[in-house]
C-alpha cells in the first residue's frame, strides 16, 4: 500500500504537465530558493588609481596646450613648411639620407658580423684584431673619422697595387682625392664607425642562446654552418633586433653629420635654405618631420619583424594593432545586436537567446 501511494499521488501532476503541454508551451522551471545559511555575495569594488588619472590629465593638458599653440602661433609659419616640404632639392637630399642609411647600414652589419665571429673564435689573432678595430673605431669620434677620411690625400697622395713596403704602385694607381670622394668619405666612416657597434649587438645576441642548444646541435652531427645559421642565428635574432633596429635609426639620423664633408643630406639641405631665406624654424620644421616619418616607418617593420621572431619563445603571438582594431570594431558590432535584440517587455537577456533557439 505504502508503494501504490506516490504513484497515485503522482498520476495528477503527470494528467495536468499533459494538459499544459497541449495547451501551450510549459512553464519555465521556478529558480530554487537561495541557501539561507550561504555567504552573502562580495562586490568588487575596483581600486581607484587617483595618481593615474591626475596625471593623464596633466599630461592631456600638456599635449593639447602644444597642439593648440602650433595651429595657432603664426611664427611656425607652415605656408613655407608647405611650400619646402615636397620641393624637389629636399626630396633629393631626403634620397642621398636613404641611400647612405642603406648602403652604410648594410656594410655595417656585414663587417660588424664577420668581427662577432672573430671574436667569438679560438683564433688569439683573429680575437685580437677585432678586438682592437672595434675598440679604434669606437674610440674615434664619427665627425673625426669623416674628416680624416676625407683628407685621406693629404697622407698619402696615392693609393695603389705594386711592390711592398715601397711607394712604386707600378700595378695600378690612383689619386687619393679623386678616389675618396665626398660621398665615398660619407660611406667609409659610417660604415666603418657602425660595424664596430654592429659586432658588439651581434656578438651579444650569440652570447644570449643557450650553449645546451649548441651542444644538443653538434652531437646530432649536423655541419658547423647549419648549426650556426639554422640553430644559432634565429635565436639570437630576438636579443639582436631591437638593438639593431636603434642602431639603424641612429644612423638615419647620424648622417646629418656628414655636412661637414659638404656633402648635400637633408640636414645640410635645409641649413642651406635658411641661410639663404633666413626662414629657420620652418626649414627645420621639414628636417623633423621627414626623420620623424623614417622613424616610424622602421619602428613598425621593426614591430613585425620582432614578432615574426618570437615564434620560438610565445605559444600564441600577440596581435597587431591591425587585429585589435578589427576585434574591437566586431566587439562592438556585436554588443550593437546584443542591444537590439534585446526584448522591450524587460525579458532577460538569457530568456531572449533562448527563444531565439
Amino acid at each position: 500500500m505504502t508503494l501504490d501511494t506516490p504513484a497515485r499521488a503522482a498520476a495528477p501532476s503527470v494528467a495536468a504537465g499533459a494538459t499544459d503541454a497541449a495547451s501551450g508551451p510549459p512553464a519555465r522551471a521556478s529558480q530554487p530558493d537561495k541557501n539561507p545559511f550561504s555567504p552573502p555575495e562580495l562586490q568588487v569594488v575596483p581600486t581607484k588609481h587617483w595618481g593615474r588619472w591626475i596625471f593623464s590629465a596633466l599630461a592631456i593638458f600638456v599635449a593639447a596646450q602644444f597642439i593648440w599653440s602650433l595651429a595657432t602661433n603664426s611664427l611656425y609659419e607652415w605656408n613655407v613648411f608647405g611650400e619646402y616640404f615636397f620641393s624637389p632639392i629636399v626630396t633629393d637630399a631626403l634620397v642621398l639620407t636613404l641611400v647612405l642609411t642603406l648602403i652604410s647600414g648594410s656594410l655595417g652589419f656585414i663587417i660588424g658580423a664577420l668581427l662577432a665571429i672573430a671574436r667569438l673564435s679560438g683564433s688569439p689573432l683573429l680575437n685580437s684584431l677585432a678586438w682592437s678595430f672595434i675598440w679604434f673605431f669606437r674610440s674615434v669620434p664619427l665627425v673625426v673619422q669623416l674628416l680624416v677620411w676625407y683628407n685621406l690625400g693629404y697622407l698619402y697622395p696615392k693609393l695603389g697595387l705594386g711592390t711592398p713596403f715601397t711607394t712604386d704602385f707600378w700595378l695600378v694607381s690612383f689619386d687619393t682625392v679623386t678616389l675618396i670622394s665626398s660621398f665615398a668619405a660619407a660611406t667609409l666612416g659610417l660604415s666603418l664607425h657602425q660595424a664596430a657597434y654592429s659586432a658588439e649587438i651581434i656578438r651579444g645576441g650569440i652570447l644570449s642562446v643557450d650553449q645546451g642548444q649548441l651542444e644538443a646541435a653538434a652531437a646530432l652531427g649536423l655541419p658547423r654552418r647549419v648549426r650556426f645559421f639554422r640553430i644559432i642565428l634565429p635565436q639570437a635574432a630576438r636579443a639582436i633586433l631591437p638593438n639593431a633596429f636603434n642602431e639603424i635609426i641612429g644612423l638615419v639620423k647620424g648622417t646629418s653629420v656628414v655636412f661637414i664633408v659638404a656633402l648635400p643630406e637633408l640636414f645640410y639641405t635645409v641649413q642651406v635654405i635658411y641661410n639663404r631665406n633666413q626662414r629657420v624654424i620652418p626649414l627645420l620644421l621639414v628636417a623633423v618631420v621627414w626623420y620623424a616619418l623614417i622613424t616610424t616607418i622602421l619602428s613598425v617593420a621593426q614591430y613585425y619583424i620582432e614578432r615574426h621572431y618570437a615564434r620560438g619563445s610565445v605559444r600564441v603571438l600577440p596581435p597587431t594593432p591591425i587585429q585589435r582594431a578589427r576585434f574591437w570594431v566586431r566587439e562592438q558590432w556585436a554588443r550593437l545586436d546584443d542591444d537590439d535584440e534585446k526584448p522591450a517587455s524587460g525579458t532577460p537577456p538569457s530568456d531572449a537567446k533562448d527563444a531565439r533557439s
